[in-house]
């Protein structure tokens, strides 16, 4: 990762980069379906047995879910606003020596985009490029009133990492990130420094988690959660309630974040990682963009982000406090 901390010297394309989607591989379809339509409410399309694209806007493609053995999320998807701007990253990567390589039609069709790229990035994510989404007339079947998506992109991801500086360094050489904020939260016992990171007027499309301190990543997936914002107050809680009906995990209840105001809850997805369903954070104008101003938050939440049904964080703070608590074991020979 050290050769993407060389420093740019072409122009910014910061603003000219948004989320667009991710792909997972998973063999849990028929759980996958009921999560997205019947539990968070979103489009979905079932292209092939081995193919399941959901919607939240006029684009044919927002998830995509390929049949295979990984249940986790294997690349993300990013719109570039146009060819001199694509180009422009294009040549970022291959000057620093990273494979780099145009995909098939095919891989572009199934994702709804034009002009697809890919190349590795950290934590195994597939880093996708893409400058067109194709967009549809057809209507959305959801449950939801909708999700906000525009110039913003759809969201954002969260990873956990022993190295957050080359994260950080990474995103700020491919796409001109910068930093938002910073997180200081104890969970169960065990302090992490979060640090967020935008591309664009949202508050951040990435945010990087410190697990510096422990020997091994806790979290199994890629990434620690996916996040869409939904257009209602009642579509946050709406939603909740349906992923409790439907039987799936809950990770933690509606709360409202310290950084970016965002209300919202964490579920847990067919495939293990979580995602997060929130509504109305803060977006940085250009006003707020110049007058911005990098601060640390004390705690993830101003209120709730309760755990509902614990995770591994949870466990693993449980584990270390009753470690703690344990009498030392004497001598007892005679």
């Amino acid at each position: 990762m050290n050769t993407f901390l060389k420093p740019n010297t072409d122009e910014s394309v910061f603003g000219a980069v948004q989320l667009g989607y991710p792909v997972v591989e998973s063999q849990r379809f028929a759980d996958w379906r009921r999560f997205g339509a019947d539990a968070i409410g979103l489009h979905v399309d079932q292209l092939t047995e081995d193919v399941l694209r959901f919607r939240i806007d006029d684009r044919e493609c927002r998830f995509l879910i390929q049949r295979g053995p990984a249940e986790d999320l294997m690349a993300v998807g990013w719109q570039i606003a146009d060819h001199e701007t694509f180009d422009r990253i294009v040549k970022r990567v291959t000057e620093r020596g990273v494979p780099i390589a145009e995909s098939t039609p095919e891989e572009a069709a199934l994702r709804g985009v034009e002009r697809l790229w890919r190349f590795a990035g950290p934590k195994g994510i597939v880093r996708e490029i893409f400058t067109t989404a194709t967009t549809t007339a057809k209507p959305l079947h959801m449950l939801n009133s909708g999700f906000v998506t525009g110039g913003g992109g759809m969201g954002h991801i969260a990873i956990t990492s022993r190295d957050p500086l080359g994260i950080h360094g990474y995103y700020s050489t491919v796409f001109d990130s910068r930093l938002s904020d910073y997180i200081d939260e104890n969970i169960s016992g065990l302090t992490l420094k979060i640090r967020f990171l935008r591309v664009n007027e949202r508050h951040h499309s990435v945010a990087v988690a410190n697990i510096r301190g422990l020997k091994i990543d806790p979290i199994r997936t890629r990434v620690q959660h996916v996040n869409i914002q939904a257009s209602s107050l009642e579509d946050i809680t709406d939603s909740y309630q349906r992923v409790r009906e439907h039987g799936f995990s809950m990770a933690r209840s509606i709360g409202q974040h310290t950084n970016d105001k965002e209300l919202s809850y964490y579920c847990v997805t067919p495939s293990g990682f979580e995602l997060e369903v929130g509504w109305n954070p803060i977006v940085l104008t250009p006003e707020l963009e110049a007058a911005r101003q990098v601060a640390t938050h004390q705690g993830i939440s101003i209120w709730g982000h309760k755990p509902v049904d614990p995770g591994i964080f949870d466990k693993l703070g449980q584990l270390r406090q009753g470690r703690a608590q344990r009498p030392p074991i004497r001598n007892c020979s005679t």
